[in-house]
């Protein structure tokens, strides 16, 4: 190598030198975002180390592109299955707080409204980052992703993901979208009865499947209810959405009440895919299933 060739070589690493020292601010530029719930969030640059606290953030972070991302999670996060590889550190009632503290996270995601409201403050009073993670409508899908995405620096993997889900909505509804809108009663507990009110995804879920929930003007998110009032409305179609094994256990005890239109048109339906409880991408495949189920039951 030449002189010339030498001092030129040198005199280009010595410009990268000076450029890494004058301008660092690229590579830890602060990153401002709204999260789900409307809060800001700035931190100090794109989060390497991220916590999520419930099984549909988990999920929804995957979709945006952040898997790799994910240092620890929570019971039950079972979506996307490269998930199931994250360490678990509690679950959405109760997570280890001294685990949290020591994998020393970028920015922890809660679940809004579904986590342990006690730990969220000690964790805040621990000065951690919080994003809010919140899906209530099936709507919020795609704009939930476009945030994740500006948080995690992949806007591009969560614009993609959000748009297919955009999609996959409108396919639903258009398949689905014109039934009958026969009144539907999911129920989700047997002894006692509990189902799900007007604000719960599963209704959301039920009117892409062109079905009204029977006790959708209810506010509470996942009510009780008793026999007498489940025959004085009269569903059409009763769906047991429980875990495996049991839904017929629970389609069968209504079997005892000829008079409901659910019994008698023999529209009593197993639903066991529990993928319909997620909050995330995923509750669209379940909400495919749940239609076709609706759908059968009009033949």
């Amino acid at each position: 190598m030449s002189k010339r060739l030498l001092r030129e070589c040198v005199g280009a690493i010595l410009m990268l030198v000076m450029l890494a020292v004058l301008f660092p601010a690229r590579a830890s530029a602060s990153v401002t975002v709204t999260d789900d719930s409307g809060r800001s969030l700035t931190l100090p640059h794109t989060p390497r180390k991220i916590i999520s606290l419930a099984p549909g953030a988990t999920e929804m972070l995957f979709a945006a592109g952040a898997g790799a991302s994910v240092i620890a999670t929570v019971e039950f996060s079972e979506e996307p299955p490269d998930a199931r590889r994250i360490p678990r550190i509690g679950d959405a009632n109760a997570i280890d707080i001294e685990r949290v503290v020591a994998l020393r996270p970028d920015v922890i995601v809660v679940w809004e409204g579904g986590n342990n409201p006690g730990q969220v403050t000690q964790l805040e009073r621990l000065g951690i980052p919080l994003y809010r993670h919140r899906v209530e409508r099936l709507d919020d899908l795609a704009a939930s992703l476009r945030r994740l995405g500006a948080l995690a620096g992949t806007p591009q993997v969560a614009e993609t993901a959000a748009q297919r889900v955009e999609s996959r909505i409108r396919g639903l509804a258009r398949t689905y979208g014109g039934g009958s809108e026969e009144t539907v009663l999911l129920q989700v507990w047997n002894r006692p009865i509990y189902t799900v009110g007007g604000s719960h995804i599963m209704t959301d879920a039920l009117r892409l499947c062109g079905a009204r929930n029977v006790f959708g003007d209810l506010q509470q998110k996942g009510p009780a209810v008793d026999t007498e009032a489940v025959i004085a409305r009269n569903p059409q179609v009763i769906v047991a959405v429980a875990p495996p094994g049991v839904a017929r256990e629970w389609l069968d005890e209504w079997k005892r009440y000829p008079s409901l239109r659910a019994v008698r048109n023999d529209a009593l339906v197993a639903y066991e895919d529990s993928r319909l409880s997620r909050l995330g991408p995923s509750i669209l495949d379940g909400t495919a299933v749940l239609c076709q189920a609706i759908a059968r039951t009009r033949r």
